[in-house]
């Protein structure tokens, strides 16, 4: 190993002397802040919020100081449907109680993992892994729609935001020391010899809890509610002792089954037009499992279009924080200027950022809309958030086309917008990627 010498130094001091820009970005960047100084006028301009398709200008939802962007995203694409189809001003469902119903199964499902691996020695890298974090906020699609089938979903009104959904710091940290608390007495249970039934009756003494904790910082879910409304034309309408899947079935009515998740992944691990899944990942034990469909990123964005030409908005995850200005409501690969202003050339691609932890899928939104040029290729999207109405366009984002190359990992489309050869590959024998691989990491 070699050490970094004066005389080396010395040159870098003398070259950054001579060099007066050098001299002027210090000055800007020390009093404006690096992004500030650095971003392209040119990139807003370039990214104004209109598109030749618009799907919606619906309110904007917002999950405040918690990690729950998947379901908000799920639920934002039900919202939609459910406005137009039953004539309504506005409309929100309650993301809470799909919250409650998640860290209830998430609990079990990390318990569940604990018995698997009780043969591995703590020191393992998949026990040390489940150690890490036993649960968290994130999640994939097939997380939320193993929740809807199980749960149901119900307006916000009848289960409305609490501060430990809003804010949910000081719930994960009890929840997690807790797990780790029972995964040591369930993995000590085992080493004493203890019998199935035994372990069973214990993990269940362990849920009991947990629910109780759950429900004392969320509230308890309704098992039934009355629900009325008023719709565009002041017509009053009311249900009495629907339950939450009764409601899913009248006022949302989607198959979820008709629902797959295609992910750009172009690392040399991932050959295109394979399925893959990702080991550990999961909420609800007996669940259908993650899967992913792995294309080129233009057939995705082809995927993604014919949906929004449908009629239907679309979830899709992304690594948002990358080239991105979250006030203006912008993500461009070109809003920023680092090697023009700093000589500094961010040359690294898709791949090599997944590879080397540069990049990976940290949050989920809605393709609300895309403008399309006239050979109908597209240009620029319409993205809705969840961070409420104060960023961006009325909480409305715009993502550059390029933007979504280097970015955009995972959408959700219906099945039959496939072809036969792609459905096929989906619904082959998926390869197993590993627990940490970046396609699992929006629900970590």
């Amino acid at each position: 190993m070699k050490s970094l010498d004066q005389t080396f130094t010395d040159k870098l001091y003398a070259a950054y002397q001579a060099n007066q820009k050098f001299g002027s970005l210090e000055n800007a960047i020390s009093h404006n802040g690096l992004f500030k100084s650095l971003e392209k006028r040119k990139a807003q301009v370039e990214n104004l919020p209109v598109f030749s398709l618009d799907l919606t200008k619906d309110a904007v939802s917002n999950q405040k100081a918690s990690g729950r962007c998947w379901m908000f995203a799920a639920l934002n694409t039900f919202r939609h449907k459910l406005i137009a189809d039953f004539e309504l001003e506005s409309f929100e469902l309650s993301q809470a109680h799909t919250f409650f119903w998640d860290k209830y199964e998430k609990s079990n499902w990390f318990l569940e993992q604990i018995l698997l691996t009780a043969d591995q020695d703590l020191t393992s890298r998949k026990v040390k892994f489940l150690l890490d974090t036993p649960q968290q906020d994130g999640g994939q699609w097939d997380m939320v729609v193993a929740l809807f089938e199980k749960y149901g979903v119900v307006p916000k009104s009848v289960y409305p935001e609490s501060i430990s959904s809003s804010n949910s710091h000081e719930l994960n940290h009890i929840l997690n020391k807790i797990l780790r608390q029972d995964a040591e007495i369930l993995r000590q249970l085992l080493a004493s010899g203890a019998d199935q039934a035994q372990v069973l009756a214990k993990k269940e003494e362990l849920l009991a809890e947990i629910f109780n904790f759950l429900a004392m910082n969320l509230g308890l879910p309704p098992r039934q509610f009355d629900f009325a409304y008023r719709d565009k034309n002041n017509n009053y309408h009311s249900e009495e002792g629907i339950s939450p899947q009764e409601f899913y079935q009248k006022y949302v009515n989607l198959k979820l089954d008709d629902y797959v998740s295609i992910i750009n992944a172009p690392t040399a691990d991932k050959p295109y037009g394979r399925s893959y899944t990702v080991e550990m990942l999961g909420n609800v034990v007996g669940s259908r499992p993650v899967r992913y469909l792995n294309v080129d990123m233009e057939r995705l964005k082809e995927l993604a279009i014919l949906q929004m030409q449908a009629g239907e908005t679309v979830w899709f995850g992304s690594d948002v924080g990358q080239s991105s200005n979250r006030k203006a409501g912008i993500m461009a690969t070109e809003l920023y200027d680092f090697e023009a202003s700093m000589d500094i050339k961010l040359s690294q691609d898709k791949a090599g950022r997944l590879d080397y932890s540069e990049s990976l899928m940290t949050h989920a939104m809605v393709l609300a809309g895309v403008d399309l040029d006239q050979a109908g290729k597209p240009k620029k999207w319409k993205v809705e958030n969840s961070w409420g109405e104060k960023v961006g366009d009325k909480g409305y984002f715009v993502a550059s086309d390029s933007w979504m190359d280097e970015y955009t990992y995972q959408i959700v489309v219906r099945k039959d917008l496939l072809t036969e050869q792609e459905l096929a590959a989906y619904e082959a024998e998926p390869t197993l990627l590993a627990p940490w691989d970046p396609m699992g990491a929006l629900a970590r």
